[in-house]
């Protein structure tokens, strides 16, 4: 079970368009595929986000290196080294390693992890409503109309990004065009203040059907998440970029959030990432992944949600859903798995059961340019 070699596919796409969110526009998407291999001929794939440039370097230059040699199934040692110089190097190294040790003893990555307990997970669509043009709110309408017709029951539209009556304005029209079995989450990027927060009372007590409000404000806001969740009618749902399991405890001891939204990618490693969600089921609290940024690390956070057991008795709430990146990127394609009317069927292949997209990698390779 010794890594023999290392290989590293950096993958860059320009967006014909630009979309974004409070945080920017998105002008390319980009991943980072690794792919570890034993000398056994064992291989696991891993996945990373972060400016190619610099990443490339340091991985190849120093974490490749180091791998070498090393046993696969010292999972956590190795984890715990890589990610003491690059942290999101050390989930995608992570990633690899849990995948090669499930093929070496013939089981998929949930009955490693103890067996599924759910053998489909709904998902949400979701949205960058963001445009540089001035017909942003029609497209993003337009955008939303589309998926919910192709089988998503549920999505996640973004707030923030303009001034509170622009996005009022956007909100409401989209809420008067869904039917009401259509459920809909508002993800504000940790973009207001208390008192700005709270100025959305109004139109969001006008519907019913609402999954959350996602970061409305900084995350380290704890004693005003806990005012804003006593005043407003929504469940409050935040944590995506939080990375260990300390940084959620006074989240969850003081009550500030009523759904955990931990990261693979963002964690120290798939045990730490999996750590957050059990500590979370064990305060009692729900759990429904961010996933963006990934496919593979998207399929994770899917493994480990059939994994889970259920929040509640209640028969329509037994596990919560994953979210899904709707917007033009090729990478969401990378590994084969798709939503059919709003959920996907966990695989049951050896490791991930899925192998990636060759023609995908192979057309979106990285030439190495500085980019923008």
């Amino acid at each position: 079970m010794q890594i023999e070699r290392v290989e590293t596919y950096p993958l860059l796409y320009r967006l014909p368009e630009a979309y974004g969110d409070a945080n920017g526009y998105k002008r390319y998407r980009t991943t980072y595929l690794i792919r570890v291999i034993t000398r056994s001929g064992i291989d696991g794939w891993g996945e990373i986000l972060d400016w190619l440039p610099t990443l490339h370097v340091g991985f190849r230059e120093r974490i490749a290196p180091f791998l070498i040699g090393k046993k696969a199934t010292d999972r956590r040692t190795i984890t715990e080294v890589v990610n003491k110089w690059h942290q999101r190097s050390a989930a995608g190294v992570s990633m690899a390693l849990t995948e090669i040790i499930a093929k070496q003893a013939g089981l998929s990555v949930c009955e490693l992890w103890g067996g599924k307990v759910h053998g489909k997970i709904p998902v949400y669509a979701s949205f960058q409503s963001y445009r540089e043009t001035d017909d942003w709110a029609v497209r993003s309408l337009q955008q939303v109309t589309s998926q919910v017709e192709s089988g998503f029951k549920r999505i996640k539209v973004k707030i923030g990004g303009r001034t509170i009556r622009e996005d009022h304005k956007h909100i409401e029209a989209l809420m008067n065009s869904l039917c009401p079995d259509v459920c809909v989450a508002l993800d504000a990027n940790q973009s207001y203040d208390l008192a700005a927060a709270r100025d959305w009372e109004h139109l969001i007590s006008r519907y019913p059907n609402w999954m959350w409000l996602e970061e409305p404000m900084p995350m380290d806001r704890v004693a005003e998440y806990v005012r804003l969740r006593a005043a407003l009618p929504i469940p409050l749902a935040g944590g995506e970029n939080l990375v260990r399991c300390s940084e959620f405890l006074p989240l969850l001891h003081q009550g500030a959030i009523d759904i955990v939204q931990p990261d693979p990618m963002h964690t120290e490693g798939l045990d730490a990432y999996r750590c957050q969600v059990e500590l979370s089921r064990q305060f009692g609290y729900r759990v429904s992944p961010h996933a963006f940024d990934g496919s593979l690390s998207r399929l994770y956070a899917i493994f480990a949600q059939a994994c889970l057991p259920a929040w509640s008795k209640m028969q329509d709430q037994q596990i919560e859903p994953v979210e899904w990146d709707v917007m033009e990127n090729p990478f969401t394609h990378l590994f084969s798995l798709q939503p059919i009317q709003g959920e996907v069927i966990v695989p049951d292949g050896v490791g991930i059961g899925l192998e990636p997209n060759w023609e995908i990698i192979n057309a979106m390779h990285w030439d190495g340019h500085v980019y923008v």
